[in-house]
């Protein structure tokens, strides 16, 4: 066994690169095809509504294992993006109250 933790021998890359093409394959056949397919109003309504469910399930779990700081840090960023429409600035808005905080308070 060699020093290197990333050492991958040859047949292990050749899974990995086949995993990647069907990977790759299945998704973007997937949206040729439904480019064939007239979706029904409820299907469009319940795609329209996936990214705020999306956004949900990634900052109600973050507010509940970070606490205070993290809810402080999520409505600076959301109060950025609605102000400035600018998510990078918004992010880093985020990023300064949680590090400030986690300063202070810590």
């Amino acid at each position: 066994m060699s020093g290197s933790a990333f050492d991958v021998s040859g047949d292990v890359m050749i899974v990995i690169l086949i995993a990647t093409a069907v990977t790759y394959v299945w998704r973007a056949g997937g949206y040729w095809a439904m480019g064939f397919v007239k979706p029904s109003p409820r299907i469009e309504r319940a795609l329209a509504a996936l990214p705020g469910s999306i956004v949900a399930a990634i900052v109600l779990p973050t507010i509940a294992r970070t606490g205070a700081v993290g809810a402080a840090a999520i409505a600076v960023a959301l109060a950025v993006v609605i102000w400035r429409r600018n998510s990078i600035l918004a992010l880093l808005s985020g990023l300064a109250v949680a590090t400030l905080l986690r300063a202070v308070w810590i």
